[in-house]
C-alpha cells in the first residue's frame, strides 16, 4: 500500500472515529441544575438490601439499617417508613441514635390478621418512641382496591383515638379528589404526586407537582398538606414522554427539592435507596427510585452539571477499540477495495462497536438475578453473533460494489486452444419427465466440442414408462450417449454420480455434471474446459440459471432471488478461490474426483466436494455468465424443500469440517477460504437463532397481555440486534441487486420478498442440521402441477401460524396496554417487523397457486 493511500485511510478512520466520539459527547452534554440542598424535607425509606424480599420474610438486620440511617441523617432529619413488620419495627429506636424523626407506616392489605398485627404494633411504637412524629395508615390501599374508603375511615378513627401524634393515610393525589370524605378522618392530607406514572415528560413534571399541590390545598384548605411521595426513577421503561434515566432523575430531583424547599412544602423523596424487590410488583422501573443504589452508592452528583453517562469517555474509547479490531479483521485482505468501500466498512465497524458497547453498558445498569444474568449472557451471545453477521454482510457488499477490479477473473476461452481434453458429462435422473430430459440431451448433442461423452443414470425410478423413453432416445443420439438404469442404488444423487465414475471413458480427463432439466449452450465446453490447462485448477464452475422465469409471477420472484448468489456471492468468493461448487454446470478434474469421490453422507454432496478440493490445496475457477438454463420449482413447497436441502447440507458440512474451517487443522485451506465458507453460511445460522428470538418475543408479549401491570416491554437492547440485521439484510439485497446484478428496483424488491419467504425454512434446516446427522435427500421436481389455493396456503401453514401469533401479540398488547410510550410502540413495531418474513411466505404460497398462462415458455431450450 502506498504511503498516500495509507495516509488517506488514516484520515478516514480518524474522521469517523471523531464523528462517533462526537456523538457520544453530544448525547452526554452537561446540563445545568441547582446543587442538592444541605437538607431536604425527608426520605421515604425501605431498608431492604439486594437479595432481600419482604414477600419471603427476608428482612435487613439492625446493623444494616443503622448504616442506612447514618447516610440519610447527613441529608435530612425526617424519614418515612411503610411498615412495622419484622425488623422494621426497630427503625424508630435506631432513628433516635441519629436524631431522625419518623413518619410511621402501617401496611394495610387484604390480610386482616397482618393488618391487626401492624396496627397494634404501630400504636405501641407511636406511644413509646420519641422519634415517631406521625402515623400513616395504609399506603395506596384504596388505589390498589384492597380496601374501601369506608373501611379505611374506621381504621383511621381507631388509630387516631389510640395515639397522640397526627394520623393520616397516604394515597395518590387523585384518590383524595375522588374520596374527599377521607379528610374528616385524618389530621393532614398525605398525597403522592409522581408525574412519571402519569406519562408527564420530565421538563413538565415539576410544574405538574406544584399544580397538584395547589389543587389539594384548594380542596382541603383547613388541612396541612404533606407530599408523601415525590420522585423520579433512574431506569426502566418510558411511559409516554416520561423517560426513566439517571440524568432525568438527577435534573428533576435537584430542581424539585430546591423549589419545594423555597415554597415551604413538607415532602418525602421516594426513595432513599433502590429496592430491587419492587420489580416483581411494579415492573422493572420499581427497582430504581432511589437516590442511592442498592449498594448504597450515590447515583448522581449532588453538585455541578448533570451528565447522562458520566463515564461516557471510557465507553467511547471502548467502542473505538472494538471498531478498530473489527476493521483490522475486515481489512486483512482489502487491498482491492476502493476508498468508498473502505469508508463504508469503517463506518459500519464504528457503528457496530458503538452499539455493542452501549448495549453492554445499558444492560450493566440492571440489577442482577439468576434470570437476568442468564438472559444477559444469551443477549451478549446473540448481539455479538448478529453484529458478526452484519459485518460479514457489509464486507460482501463492499467487495461486490466498491472494488478496483476482480482479483481472479476467469473469462471464457473464446479463441483457439490447444488444450481440448475429453470430457465425460454425467446427467443424474430420478423420476423426471421424459420429454424434459430429451430437451437436455438434445442440447448436449449440439455441443460444439470435439471429444465428449454423455452418461445418463436413472437411479431408483420404478415406473418403466418414465425411464425407458429416455433410454430409447439415447440410442438414437449415437454412441456418445450411454444410459444406465440402476435400482436399487443407495446414496441418492451422490451415489448415482459415484456409480458413473468407473463407467467413464478411460481417456476422459474432465467429468462434468448437469441436472436433467438443463439445456446447455453449445459453447459451454469449448469456452470453459481450457481452464483445466492450469494443473492447479480442479473445478470449473458456471452459474445455475433458469429459462422459465416468465412463466408466472411466482417464478419471476424466485428467479430474482436466485441471481444474487451467482452474481454477487460467487463472484466475491472467487476472488479468494472459495466458491461453492454446486451440482449442475460443474466440471471436475477426473483424477481429483476419482480420489475424493462424491460424499453420499451429505445431501449437498457438491458443496462438500468443493470444500475437500480446497482442503487438498487445489483451486477452482468461476465465470458468472450463464452457459446453461434449467427449470425452477413450480410450487412454493418445492422451492422451500430445495432451500432446506441447501441449508441443512451446509450445517452437515460445517459439522464434518469443523477442525479445518475453524482451526485450520490438517488442511491447505487459506484464511480467505475459511472466512468465506464460514461467513457465507453465517446468515443462515442467524436465521436459525432467530427462531429462539421469535419464541421469546411471543412468550414475553403473552406475559405483557396476561399481567400488564407486572410485565413491561423488554428492554430496547433486546430488539435492536435482530431489527438491525433485518433492516441491513433487506437494504443490502435491494442495493446490491441494483448495483451488482443490474436489476431495477421492482426486481430487487421481488428478490427481497422471495428471500424473506425462505427465512423460516432456512431456520428449521439449520436447527435440524445441528441436532440430527442426516435426513433423506429432497429432490426438486420439475414441471409439477400448480396446487390449488388452499393446498398452496397449507404449504406455508407454519409461517402463517407464527405470523398470526405475532399479529395477535401486537394487537393484544395494543388492546390491553394501548400505546402509552415509545418503548411500547417500539415493541409492537418489532413484532410486526418480525412477522414480515412469514407474511412473505404467505404471499409466495399464494402466488404459486395462481394458474400458469396457457402458453408455456419453458418448453424450448432458450439458450
Amino acid at each position: 500500500m502506498s504511503s498516500r493511500k495509507f495516509g488517506l485511510n488514516l484520515v478516514v478512520v480518524l474522521a469517523i472515529a471523531a464523528l462517533f466520539t462526537g456523538f457520544w459527547a453530544l448525547i452526554n452534554r452537561p446540563v445545568t441544575a441547582p446543587n442538592w440542598p444541605e437538607q431536604i424535607s425527608g426520605f421515604s425509606y425501605s431498608p431492604f438490601q439486594q437479595g432481600q424480599f419482604p414477600q419471603k420474610d427476608q428482612y435487613p438486620t439492625d446493623d444494616q439499617m443503622r448504616r442506612d440511617l447514618e447516610i440519610m441523617s447527613k441529608l435530612t432529619d425526617n424519614i418515612r417508613i411503610y411498615s412495622v413488620d419484622g425488623t422494621l419495627e426497630d427503625i424508630p429506636k435506631l432513628a433516635e441514635e441519629f436524631g431522625l424523626r419518623v413518619t410511621l407506616g402501617i401496611w394495610i392489605s387484604p390480610d386482616q390478621e397482618r393488618n391487626e398485627r401492624e396496627i397494634a404494633r404501630a400504636i405501641e411504637l407511636a406511644n413509646t418512641s420519641r422519634s415517631v412524629v406521625r402515623v400513616v395508615v395504609g399506603n395506596e390501599a384504596i388505589f390498589r382496591k384492597e380496601i374501601t374508603a369506608q373501611e379505611l375511615s374506621v381504621m383511621l378513627d381507631r388509630v387516631r383515638a389510640a395515639v397522640k401524634v397526627p394520623v393520616t393515610t397516604s394515597e395518590q393525589w387523585h384518590v383524595w379528589e375522588e374520596h374527599p370524605e377521607l379528610a374528616k378522618h385524618v389530621d393532614l392530607i398525605a398525597a403522592h404526586v409522581l408525574p412519571y406514572w402519569e406519562f408527564i415528560p420530565v421538563d413538565k413534571a415539576q410544574q405538574f407537582v406544584l399544580d397538584r399541590a395547589r389543587d389539594l390545598k384548594k380542596l382541603f384548605p383547613k388541612k396541612p398538606l404533606l407530599l408523601s411521595e415525590v420522585g423520579w426513577p433512574s431506569n426502566g421503561r418510558m411511559r409516554g414522554g416520561a423517560d426513566a434515566s439517571p440524568a432525568d432523575q438527577a435534573i428533576y430531583l435537584r430542581n424539585l427539592v430546591n423549589k419545594l424547599n423555597r415554597q415551604g412544602f413538607n415532602y418525602f423523596v421516594i426513595e432513599a435507596f433502590d429496592q430491587p424487590w419492587k420489580a416483581s410488583d411494579e415492573g422493572s422501573v420499581g427497582a430504581y427510585w432511589g437516590v442511592f443504589n442498592a449498594a448504597r452508592q450515590q447515583k448522581f452528583n449532588f453538585e455541578g452539571p448533570v451528565v447522562a453517562i458520566p463515564q461516557w469517555r471510557v465507553l467511547a474509547i471502548g467502542s473505538v477499540v472494538l471498531a478498530l479490531l473489527s476493521l483490522t479483521l475486515l481489512m486483512i485482505d482489502g487491498s482491492a477495495l476502493r476508498q468508498r468501500g473502505r469508508t463504508f466498512l469503517t463506518f459500519i465497524a464504528f457503528l457496530c462497536g458503538s452499539v455493542l458497547v452501549w448495549i453492554g453498558y445499558d444492560y450493566s445498569q440492571q440489577y442482577s438475578t439468576w434470570f437476568s444474568l442468564t438472559v444477559g449472557f444469551l443477549l451478549a451471545l446473540g448481539a455479538l453473533g448478529v453484529f458478526i453477521v452484519l459485518l460479514t454482510e457489509a464486507h460482501e457488499l463492499a467487495e461486490a460494489v466498491w472494488i478496483h477490479k476482480r482479483r481472479r477473473e476467469f473469462l471464457p476461452v473464446v479463441g483457439d486452444s490447444n488444450y481440448r481434453p475429453k470430457v465425460s458429462i454425467h446427467v443424474p435422473c430420478y423420476n423426471e419427465p421424459p420429454e424434459m430430459v430429451k430437451q437436455t440431451l438434445d442440447a448436449l448433442a449440439n455441443l460444439d466440442y470435439p471429444d465428449f461423452e454423455v452418461l445418463i443414470i436413472d437411479n431408483n425410478t420404478k415406473d418403466p414408462a418414465v425411464w425407458e423413453p429416455v433410454r430409447d432416445y439415447c440410442e438414437t443420439l449415437g454412441p456418445r450417449f450411454k444410459f444406465f438404469h440402476v435400482a436399487p442404488l443407495a446414496g441418492f444423487k451422490g451415489g448415482a454420480l459415484n456409480y458413473l465414475i468407473p463407467h467413464t471413458a478411460k481417456d476422459a480427463e474432465v467429468i462434468a455434471v448437469i441436472d436433467s432439466d438443463y439445456c446447455v449452450h453449445p459453447n459451454w465446453l469449448k469456452h470453459m474446459v481450457p481452464h483445466f490447462a492450469d494443473p492447479k485448477i480442479a473445478v470449473v464452475q458456471s452459474p445455475q440459471d433458469y429459462r422459465d422465469q416468465n412463466e408466472s409471477t411466482f417464478k419471476k420472484l424466485c428467479y430474482a432471488e436466485y441471481k444474487g448468489f451467482f452474481h454477487i456471492g460467487m463472484v466475491t468468493r472467487n476472488d479468494r478461490d472459495a466458491i461453492i461448487q454446486h451440482g449442475t454446470m460443474t466440471m471436475t478434474r477426473r483424477s481429483v474426483l476419482e480420489e475424493l469421490g462424491w460424499a453420499d453422507w451429505c445431501i449437498c454432496e457438491d458443496a462438500e466436494l468443493g470444500l475437500r478440493v480446497f482442503e487438498k490445496g487445489l483451486s477452482a475457477a468461476y465465470y458468472h455468465d450463464s452457459y446453461g438454463k434449467g427449470l425452477m420449482p413450480d410450487t412454493f413447497i418445492d422451492f422451500k424443500k430445495q432451500r432446506f436441502r441447501w441449508a441443512y447440507g451446509a450445517i452437515q458440512i460445517i459439522k464434518r469440517h469443523t477442525a479445518s474451517l475453524l482451526r485450520g487443522k490438517d488442511t491447505e485451506l487459506t484464511r480467505g477460504q475459511r472466512y468465506h465458507f464460514l461467513a457465507g453460511w453465517l446468515p443462515w445460522v442467524a436465521d436459525g437463532m432467530n427462531i429462539f428470538f421469535t419464541v421469546g418475543a411471543l412468550l414475553w408479549s403473552a406475559a405483557m397481555i396476561i399481567v400488564p401491570q407486572r410485565v413491561d416491554p423488554p428492554l430496547l437492547i433486546f430488539a435492536i440486534p435482530p431489527l438491525a440485521l433485518f433492516v441491513f439484510k433487506v437494504g443490502k439485497i435491494i442495493f446490491l441487486y441494483r448495483r451488482a446484478v443490474g436489476v431495477n428496483l421492482k426486481d430487487a424488491f421481488c428478490a427481497a420478498l422471495a428471500g424473506l419467504a425462505l427465512s423460516h425454512t432456512i431456520a428449521k434446516a439449520v436447527l435440524y442440521g445441528f441436532f440430527t446427522s442426516s435426513i433423506p435427500f429432497f429432490r426438486t421436481p420439475k414441471n409439477a402441477d400448480n396446487h390449488g389455493f388452499w393446498v398452496a396456503i397449507s404449504e406455508a401453514r407454519e409461517e402463517v401460524f407464527i405470523m398470526l401469533l405475532l399479529w395477535g401479540a401486537a394487537l393484544g398488547i395494543f388492546l390491553v396496554n394501548g400505546m402509552p410510550s415509545n418503548d411500547m410502540r417500539f415493541w409492537v413495531t418489532m413484532l410486526l417487523v418480525q412477522s414480515l418474513p412469514y407474511l412473505a411466505a404467505l404471499i409466495m404460497a399464494f402466488l404459486s397457486s395462481l394458474p400458469k398462462p396457457v402458453a408455456e415458455t419453458a418448453t424450448a431450450p432458450a439458450v
